[in-house]
């Protein structure tokens, strides 16, 4: 029996592969090739696994273990294993090796691998550099993944393999700053959404702006025996691909991700119309700019072209079309029009939807009088991954009973633990804000349960500040205590002013 393999021995050797691009290739690159990899080396694994039980079970009879091999998750030949790419490793033509493997992996399982490694090119001369550094690369990157044993027996459970893969978006997330920001939330904020959706068994869960699926699978893991319906769409190629990996390696291989703009080209549809769920979650880009050019048709110019409610064939922008250079109330829009009756959408927005004017204005009133909005919570700082503004849930829900809004101020220092490069919110942190927001009470410096008439007073500004007072007041200020500084003070500079006197008598000035 082999020796089990560590969380920490996978992380290792991950990290290592990653010291193989740095300083050659942005990480936000070239997380994509190491994290392929880290899936192939465990399709082969599992393969190479069960073709040893199959011969020992079969005695070594051909057909019955082929046969056997059919009824796999995955199925793959020879030449799409890591052992034999491993062997290639000094072969100059070794990217177009790997790529002519990725694509018989893909024909071979099409039902689930379609198109999973279509946007992804080992054989790239523009990211991975001519033929000799791109193959010294590669074969660095062969030798890395050899180290590691990802057999099932050896590896344990699912969620190792699963947990590595989220480690390394994590960790190329902080290391991409800016750019990683777009493709991942942290952990602890997407565990905060999946647990304000609350999802059922036998809901579908959908994420607009899905990156690599980490939201969705913490979503996934709320209900126990994971029934649920996984549904996705992701506009970047490459983050897609790891979207569909990601579900791989964490045992859900129904969900369905799609590879697209979900604003002009929303592709979960029902009847040619916008499909309906009952959990929805996001956190989509932060006032994304030319949010709309995918409205414009063929040839338009992109200064000219101005956005119109009737370009949108699914009528999402009926009560207003949000400014071309904030995309936030178009992505928050989408999902109010696919959110089933009784729905629950959870989504992370820069603080300026809160009370922005003009058109987003117009959008919020009417989101706040359809009395969709449900709850408005307010994040520490230095959260998410390359901005260091601090962010806001919005909870809507559809059908509520109850006329009035949850405003929660959890941005304070005692609601978070501070980290070097970015802050956590902590298990009690998360508890705190549930506790709060199930109960749906007034707690002095922290949550206000807001009527829709205060909210009309202030015009429907949702700024958190106006209904969460969390100003500390001074203590009293001691005068006697002042004047005796003061006159100490004054004493002192007398002391010096005698002593510099003494000094320059001295030097005779």
């Amino acid at each position: 029996m082999e020796e089990k393999v560590t969380q920490q021995q996978i992380n290792n050797v991950l990290w290592q592969a990653a010291d193989t691009f740095r300083g050659k290739i942005d990480s936000s690159t070239y997380k994509d090739y190491i994290l392929t990899m880290l899936f192939i080396k465990y399709l082969s694994d599992s393969y190479k696994e069960s073709l040893e039980e199959y011969k020992e079970r079969y005695n070594g009879d051909e057909q019955r273990i082929q046969r056997a091999l059919s009824r796999e998750r995955f199925v793959l030949n020879e030449q799409s294993t890591f052992d034999y790419l491993y062997s290639k490793r000094n072969d100059s033509e070794i990217g177009e090796i790997i790529n002519k493997a990725l694509e018989r992996i893909e024909n071979e399982n099409t039902g689930k691998l379609r198109g999973v490694f279509r946007n992804i090119d080992f054989n790239s001369e523009a990211i991975l550099g001519k033929a000799r550094e791109r193959n010294a690369i590669l074969r660095s990157l062969l030798e890395d993944f050899n180290q590691l044993t990802l057999k099932p027996s050896v590896v344990g459970g699912e969620d190792v393999i699963g947990d590595a893969y989220q480690y390394m978006i994590e960790r190329f997330a902080s290391d991409a700053g800016k750019k990683g920001g777009e493709f991942y939330t942290p952990s602890m904020a997407s565990e905060l959404l999946a647990r304000l959706v609350k999802p059922q068994e036998n809901d579908r869960i959908y994420d607009p702006t899905c990156g690599s699926g980490s939201l969705l699978i913490r979503v996934a893991n709320q209900v126990q025996n994971k029934k649920v319906a996984i549904y996705g769409q992701e506009r970047n190629g490459a983050t897609h691909s790891l979207a569909l990996m990601n579900m791989y390696l964490h045992g859900i291989d129904d969900a369905k991700i799609e590879w697209g703009d979900t604003l002009a080209n929303p592709l979960h549809l029902e009847d040619g119309k916008l499909m309906k769920f009952q959990a929805i979650v996001a956190n989509p880009p932060f006032s994304l700019d030319k949010w709309a050019m995918g409205f414009a048709g063929e040839g338009t110019n992109d200064r000219k072209f101005k956005m119109e409610a009737s370009l949108d064939q699914f009528k999402r922008f009926d009560w207003g079309v949000p400014p071309s250079s904030k995309g936030d109330y178009a992505f928050v829009q989408h999902m109010l029009y696919s959110l089933a009756e009784n729905g629950r959408m959870a989504t992370i927005l820069p603080h300026g939807v809160l009370f922005r004017g003009s058109s987003e204005g117009k959008i919020r009133e009417q989101i706040i009088e359809m009395n969709l909005l449900e709850a408005v919570i307010g994040l520490p700082e230095g959260l998410f991954f390359g901005t260091p503004i601090p962010a806001c849930i919005m909870l809507f829900k559809k059908n509520r009973q109850r006329k009035d809004v949850l405003f929660i101020d959890a941005s304070g220092s005692d609601n978070y633990e501070k980290g070097t490069n970015q802050n956590k919110l902590r298990e009690i942190d998360i508890q705190k804000i549930i506790d709060v927001y199930e109960k749906n009470e007034t707690i002095d410096k922290y949550s206000y349960v807001a009527t829709l008439d205060e909210i009309r007073e202030n015009d429907h500004n949702l700024n958190i500040p106006r209904y969460v007072d969390t100003f500390e007041e001074e203590d009293p200020v001691d005068m006697d205590l002042v004047k005796e500084n003061i006159s100490n003070i004054n004493a002192e500079i007398k002391e010096v002013e005698k002593q510099m006197e003494k000094y320059l008598k001295e030097l005779g000035l």
